[in-house]
C-alpha cells in the first residue's frame, strides 16, 4: 500500500532507500570529521576544498567532474591554470546534503529518507547530477524516491512539505511542494473505508493513520476513524505550505465544514492570541493540539522558519503572524457556518492589531456579518487599536450591525408562498434579529461606561435595528441609564435625546418601577413612563373586568394560550405574572373603599338626623320667649341656658310657626 513494512515495524523510521555507484575514481572507507571539516578516508591527498558555509569538504576533483556540470563548468572555466578552492554559499540543502552528494560521488551508500530527500534533490539539481554525465546520476535516484516512495505514503509527504520550508525557491521550482500538496489532499479526501489502514487513536503516537498492509486480523483493521484525524498532521505546516494543501483540498470536494474545522484548529496553534483563555477547542471536529503532537519529530513544525531574513524577533514575528492571518481569511470557505463567528471575530481582532490589508479586513467583517447573531459579547468588546477616542472599536461594531442588516434585507422577507425550510428560515431570522438586538443592547451597556463615547455613536448604534426587532426594551433601558451614570455633565436636551432610543410602553413593570424613581431621567420621560404604565393597567383591569362578565362566553384555547407562553421569553412572564399580582391587590383595595364608603355614608345619615333633631329643639324653645328673653339667653352661659330650658314652658305649634314671621317683619 502506500507505506512499506519496515516503516509499519519501526514507528518513526521510515522506509530508506540505499542509492551507490560502483564506479568510482578513487577508492575510500569514508569521511572523517574533523573540527568543521570533512576529510575522505583515502591514501590520494585531496586536490580540492570545497567550502559550503562553515563546513570544509577536502575532496578530490575528479569524482566530482564525473557526476557533477556544475564542477565541470567551474573547474574547466576557471581563469586560474589549477583551481583548488571552491565555495557554495547559496547550495541549497546545506552542508548536510552536500556531504550526502558527495558520497554518492565516490561511491558511498547513502540511505535516503523523508528528512533528506528534498535537500537532496535541490542540492543534485544545483550541482547538474544529469543523465548526460553517468546513467542513474543523483537527480534519477532522488526523483525516483520522490514519485514512487515518498508520494505515496502520508506521513512521508508531511515530513518532505515540511522539509521543503527553507528549499525555497528550489522545492517550488522542481514541483517538490506541489505535488506533495496533491498527494495530501487526495488522501486527505480518499474514504478511509475504501482503504486498508490502522488509526493509532493514542496521543502519545501520530495522530494520522498508518497507510501500509496490514493483515485482515489485525485489531485496528477496521477501526473507523473520525472526520478530522489529518488536521493536526496538516497544521504542522508552514503557512504558503498550508494554503497550497487547503486548496488542493478544496479541488478534491471536500465538505466546507471540515477545511473551516482545520482552518480552526492552525490559526489556533500558530496564533498565540486567537484562542480564549481557558477554552477547549474551536469545534466539536478538532482534537487537542498539545496531546496529539508530542513527538519531537514533529513538535519542530511549531516554529516558523524563513530563511535569509535579519530582521528583529519581535518586527519578524509581526509580520510573520499579519501573514497568517492574511492567508487565514482568504482560505476560508464562502459557506456560512464554515467557522465560528468567534473565530472569526478573534481573527477580525488580530487584523486589526496587526494592520492588516484593508480590502481582507472589509472581507472578514462581512463573513462576521453573515453569522452575527451567533457572536458573543466577549468576542464584540474588540479594542480600538487605530483610534484613541474610545476604549472599545464602537465604529467596527456598527459596520458589523451593517453587513448583518444588509445580508437580512437580502433574504427573503416574506414567509408568503414559501416551503416550510423557507418558513422555518424567515422565523430563524427573526429570532436572529432579536439575538442581535439583545446582544447590541448588552454590548452598549457595556461600552456607555467610557466617557469619550459620544452622544452620536450610542444614539447611532441603538437605532440601527429596526423596531420590530425589539419586543422589550428593558436592555436599552439599561443601557441609557449606564450611558447618563457615566456622563453626568449632560444637559437637559441631550438627555432627552439620549431616552429617545426607547419605546416607554415596551419596558417591563420592574424597569417601569426603577425608571419612575430614576433622578437621573428627564421629568417628561418619568412622566412618560407613568403614563404607559398606568394604561397598561387600565387595560390589564378592563380586559379582566370584560373576561369575568363574559364569563359564560369565555372560553380560552389552551393550546393557542400554552404556545402564547411557551414563545414569550422568561422575563415577559414574569412581568406579567407580577403585573396580575398587582391588579387582584387594587382590586381588593377597591373593594374595601366601596365597603368603607358605604359605612360612611351611613355614619352621616344618623349624624344628620340627630342634628335635625337637636336643632329643632332650640329652635322651639328660643322662640316661644319673646323679645325680652331673647336678651336674658344671649347673656346666659351655656350651663345657664341648659338649666333654664328645661323651665320654659312648651308653646303650640302654630305660635311657633307665626313667632318668627312676625320677628321678621319687626326687623324689616
Amino acid at each position: 500500500m502506500w507505506e512499506s513494512e519496515s516503516e509499519s515495524g519501526r514507528g518513526r523510521d521510515y522506509g530508506n532507500e540505499v542509492v551507490s555507484t560502483s564506479k568510482h575514481g578513487v577508492k575510500t572507507d569514508g569521511f572523517e570529521r574533523r573540527d568543521h571539516s570533512w576529510y575522505v578516508a583515502t591514501d590520494v591527498p585531496s586536490d580540492l576544498l570545497v567550502q559550503v558555509g562553515d563546513i570544509g569538504f577536502h575532496l578530490h576533483k575528479y569524482p566530482l567532474l564525473s557526476r557533477s556540470g556544475k564542477m565541470n563548468r567551474i573547474i574547466y572555466d576557471s581563469h586560474e591554470a589549477n583551481i583548488s578552492r571552491v565555495e557554495f554559499d547559496d547550495l541549497p540543502g546545506g552542508s548536510d546534503a552536500f556531504e550526502l552528494a558527495a558520497k554518492f560521488c565516490y561511491g558511498i551508500a547513502v540511505d535516503l529518507t523523508a528528512g533528506n530527500i528534498s535537500g537532496l534533490r535541490c542540492t543534485a539539481e544545483y550541482l547538474e547530477m544529469t543523465e548526460d554525465l553517468e546513467e542513474g546520476n543523483l537527480i534519477f535516484k532522488t526523483e525516483a524516491f520522490l514519485s514512487y516512495v515518498v508520494l505515496s505514503s502520508w506521513r512521508d509527504s508531511i515530513l518532505v512539505l515540511k522539509s521543503c520550508e527553507h528549499l525555497s525557491p528550489w522545492a517550488e521550482n522542481l514541483q517538490i511542494v506541489r505535488r506533495c500538496s496533491e498527494s495530501i489532499a487526495w488522501k486527505a479526501c480518499t474514504n478511509p473505508r475504501s482503504i486498508r489502514w490502522a488509526y493509532t487513536g493514542k496521543p502519545t503516537s501520530i495522530s494520522s493513520p498508518k497507510w501500509n498492509e496490514m493483515n485482515e486480523s489485525s485489531p485496528g483493521r477496521n477501526q473507523q476513524a473520525p472526520p478530522d484525524w489529518w488536521f493536526e498532521d496538516v497544521s504542522i505546516l508552514r503557512i504558503d505550505h498550508f494554503v497550497r494543501v487547503v486548496t488542493a483540498i478544496k479541488v478534491k470536494g471536500m465538505r466546507f465544514e471540515y477545511i473551516g474545522a482545520a482552518i480552526m484548529q492552525y490559526g489556533s496553534k500558530w496564533l498565540p492570541g486567537l484562542t480564549k483563555e481557558g477554552s477547549g477547542d474551536e469545534g466539536n471536529n478538532s482534537r487537542d493540539s498539545k496531546s496529539s503532537c508530542s513527538s519531537s519529530s514533529w513538535n519542530g513544525g511549531l516554529h516558523m522558519i524563513v530563511a535569509g531574513n535579519k530582521e528583529n524577533p519581535p518586527n519578524l514575528q509581526i509580520k510573520e503572524q499579519r501573514m497568517i492571518v492574511e492567508s487565514l481569511i482568504s482560505i476560508i470557505p464562502p459557506q456560512k457556518d464554515s467557522v465560528s463567528c468567534s473565530f472569526l471575530l478573534r481573527l477580525l481582532r488580530m487584523a486589526n492589531m496587526l494592520k492588516v490589508a484593508p480590502a481582507l479586513v472589509t472581507e472578514l467583517e462581512k463573513r462576521v456579518g453573515m453569522q452575527f447573531e451567533q457572536a458573543t459579547l466577549v468576542d464584540l468588546l474588540i479594542p480600538s487599536y487605530n483610534k484613541t477616542e474610545t476604549l472599545y472599536d464602537v465604529d467596527l461594531i456598527q459596520r458589523l450591525l451593517e453587513h448583518f442588516l444588509v445580508q437580512e434585507q437580502t433574504e427573503p422577507s416574506s414567509p408568503n408562498r414559501q416551503t416550510l425550510s423557507d418558513k422555518l428560515n424567515y422565523e430563524g431570522r427573526g429570532n436572529a434579529k432579536m439575538r442581535v438586538a439583545k446582544l447590541v443592547d448588552s454590548y452598549l451597556t457595556e461600552v456607555s461606561r467610557d466617557r469619550n463615547l459620544t452622544l452620536t455613536k450610542f444614539q447611532v448604534l441603538a437605532e440601527a435595528l429596526p423596531e420590530s426587532a425589539r419586543t422589550c426594551d428593558d436592555g436599552l433601558y439599561r443601557a441609557v441609564d449606564s450611558y447618563l451614570k457615566a456622563h453626568p455633565t449632560l444637559s437637559e436636551h441631550e438627555r432627552k435625546r439620549i431616552c429617545r432610543v426607547m419605546d416607554c410602553q415596551k419596558l417591563s413593570i420592574d424597569a417601569c418601577m426603577h425608571a419612575a424613581q430614576n433622578e437621573r431621567l428627564p421629568l417628561r420621560v418619568v412622566v412618560q413612563v407613568l403614563f404607559s404604565e398606568q394604561v397598561k393597567i387600565s387595560n390589564a383591569i378592563a380586559n379582566n373586568t370584560l373576561k369575568e362578565t363574559g364569563e359564560s362566553h369565555y372560553q380560552p384555547l389552551v393550546t393557542s394560550r400554552k404556545a402564547l407562553i411557551e414563545a414569550t421569553p422568561q422575563s415577559f412572564q414574569e412581568g406579567w405574572s407580577t403585573a396580575k399580582k398587582d391588579i387582584n391587590t387594587l382590586k381588593f383595595e377597591l373593594e374595601s373603599m366601596k365597603t368603607k364608603y358605604l359605612e360612611l355614608q351611613i355614619d352621616m345619615e344618623n349624624l344628620q338626623r340627630q342634628f335635625d333633631k337637636l336643632s329643632k329643639q332650640k329652635h322651639s324653645s328660643a322662640w316661644t320667649s319673646g323679645w325680652k328673653k331673647l336678651g336674658k339667653l344671649t347673656k346666659m352661659t351655656p350651663l345657664e341656658s341648659s338649666d333654664s330650658g328645661s323651665q320654659i314652658p312648651t308653646v303650640p305649634a302654630e305660635q311657633t310657626r307665626k313667632g318668627p314671621r312676625r320677628w321678621r317683619n319687626s326687623i324689616s
